[in-house]
């Protein structure tokens, strides 16, 4: 099927840097040669950014509980291509004929260059029918839909919850239960004024960090960047309250701004004691909080976010990264029943924990023995799943659309000008969108 020279070139990021030739646009169908390899050896190769994941697919190809009973016996070769790059190799390797992986990691930010044009279609196996039966149970299969096809699956359902040091909470008289946002705000000012600690934190920094907080608190809240059938939906009551609630958190010294969450800045907030809480995935816990502050084990815990008072979720989502099998290849089969076994089986999604910490996206999982009996040393010896259990059964619905990269850049600048008291929420939304708009319709 043909590519639309504009869009493939704007998903390339190639757009007006002078690449020209129809031959550049010839069919984007995936290079395998050779017919499809029913049973036997398959030695599989597979792209990701993540050495944990290259560690777990390496790992599982030879574990009898997990691929016992295949018709293939597997290997797993891996080649390491930052986030970023994999979307960008795997259309220029197709569109050229030259060989592909069988396995592809999409960060989910990356995966909407694929929405556009069909290149989804041309180049990954719809799995629409391994995850149709599952219905309800399986999480997270929004994010890489298209026209109703489920093209990946989601690694780790990357469920937010509060982090928050149990020890300064009990020091400063604050309430592990708080029940709403507004409570919480209220308490963190005063704890602001009195300490200089901040109860959470607001990202200042790239466009990324800017949209993907405001996401977090905005999906909480009952909104969405978009509706189901792509549609922008960024301007909205929730959207206004959720940047309001940001604002009024900085302007109290209740949220700590921060150019990077996960790096430096971060890292000084937590040793020095200035960041005591924040709304963060699962995953937060080892890249955020392990990695920053090994020797503040035991002191931190989590648990459910604080409701807004008009309403919403208790649980949210940031992040992730999905696989994808290439299509029209010897061993697409043989990857395809590889993905099955490791992603969407009990064992699969245990070891998958076992691994990496990586959370379940079978929502009946949280709820089981082997789960819930998880204890977590650095959240003090924390059942850590009976957080996660309520969280994930209140879990919002995140979409996206082609154009979510643009969307990204164009609120960015906007929503910090109205964190910073500079502009309302809804004059800051309402100038993101037209931005957004004036650039997808060119």
């Amino acid at each position: 099927m043909e590519l639309n020279r504009r869009d493939l070139l704007k998903v390339l990021g190639l757009a007006g840097l002078g690449v020209a030739g129809g031959g550049v646009l010839a069919g984007c169908t995936t290079s395998g040669g050779g017919a499809p390899v029913l049973s036997g050896n398959a030695d599989l190769d597979l792209w990701t950014h993540d050495p944990g994941y290259a560690t777990f697919f390496t790992d599982a190809a030879t574990d009898a509980a997990l691929v016992g009973g295949s018709a293939w016996t597997f290997g797993v070769d891996v080649t390491s291509i930052a986030p970023a790059d994999i979307v960008s190799r795997l259309i220029t390797q197709a569109v050229a004929q030259r060989p592909l992986p069988q396995l592809a990691g999409l960060v989910i930010d990356q995966f909407p260059r694929v929405m556009r044009a069909d290149i989804a279609e041309n180049l990954f196996v719809d799995l629409t029918s391994l995850t149709e039966p599952l219905g309800d149970r399986l999480l997270k299969t929004q994010p890489y839909s298209v026209d109703g096809k489920v093209y990946a699956l989601e690694s780790d359902n990357s469920v937010s919850v509060m982090f928050y040091r149990a020890d300064l909470f009990e020091q400063l008289g604050i309430p592990d239960d708080v029940g709403t946002w507004e409570e919480l705000l209220e308490i963190g000012a005063g704890v602001a004024a009195d300490t200089g600690r901040a109860i959470g934190m607001v990202a200042n920094g790239d466009n990324g960090s800017i949209v993907n907080g405001f996401t977090q608190l905005l999906l909480q809240r009952g909104g969405s960047l978009y509706d189901a059938d792509g549609n922008l939906t960024v301007v909205s009551d929730e959207s206004v309250e959720v940047l309001e609630l940001m604002a009024a958190g900085v302007r109290s010294g209740a949220f700590l701004p921060l150019s990077d969450p996960y790096g430096g800045a971060v890292a000084a907030a937590l040793k020095e004691n200035q960041l005591i809480a924040t709304v963060m995935p699962n995953w937060y816990e080892v890249y955020g909080l392990q990695a920053n502050v090994p020797d503040q084990s035991g002191r931190w815990r989590a648990r459910t976010i604080p409701r807004f008072t008009g309403g919403g979720h208790i649980g949210s989502t940031l992040g992730g990264t999905a696989f994808a099998v290439l299509k029209d290849q010897p061993l697409t089969d043989a990857a395809t029943d590889l993905l099955r076994r490791t992603y969407l089986s009990e064992d699969g999604q245990l070891a998958r924990y076992h691994a990496g910490a990586y959370m379940p996206t079978l929502v009946d999982l949280y709820q089981a023995t082997r789960f819930q009996q998880i204890t977590d040393d650095y959240l003090g010896g924390q059942r850590v799943f009976e957080v996660y259990a309520a969280a994930a059964m209140d879990m919002p619905a995140f979409y996206q659309a082609a154009g979510a990269s643009v969307l990204r850049d164009s609120l960015g600048g906007p929503i910090l000008r109205a964190i910073n008291g500079q502009a309302s929420a809804e004059e800051a939304l309402t100038a993101g969108v037209h931005a957004y708009e004036r650039q997808v319709q060119q």
